[in-house]
């Protein structure tokens, strides 16, 4: 118990930074009108492509016996190409609605 109170008293300014992003992060995408979904799709797959890559380096950069951080870092890469390719696919769809039939 002592070590994870450590742990957040080392690392409180990054926890509320994280905090901070994910309340605002929820209040800009509550805000955004349906005609702007598909470019900030776009630009969701970009940032999770970013987390792939950190992720992957993270990985990389982990003591090969540190199960914790190559656990995580290979459930960021898992997840974050699930939504890189769900986000493309959606992306995808919801062009084609706009795509004159033949």
């Amino acid at each position: 118990m002592a070590s994870i109170t450590s742990f957040f008293l080392e690392n409180q300014e990054m926890i509320f930074l994280v905090i901070l992003a994910i309340y605002l992060g929820e209040e800009v995408i509550a805000n955004v009108p349906a005609v702007l979904h598909t470019p900030l799709m776009s630009g969701s797959n970009a940032i999770s492509g970013v987390v792939i890559m950190g992720s992957i380096i993270a990985i990389g950069h982990a003591a090969p016996d540190d199960y914790l951080s190559l656990s995580l870092g290979f459930l960021a890469v898992v997840l974050g190409t699930l939504n890189v390719v769900g986000g493309f696919a959606v992306t995808g769809r919801m062009l084609a609605m706009f795509k004159k039939k033949k």
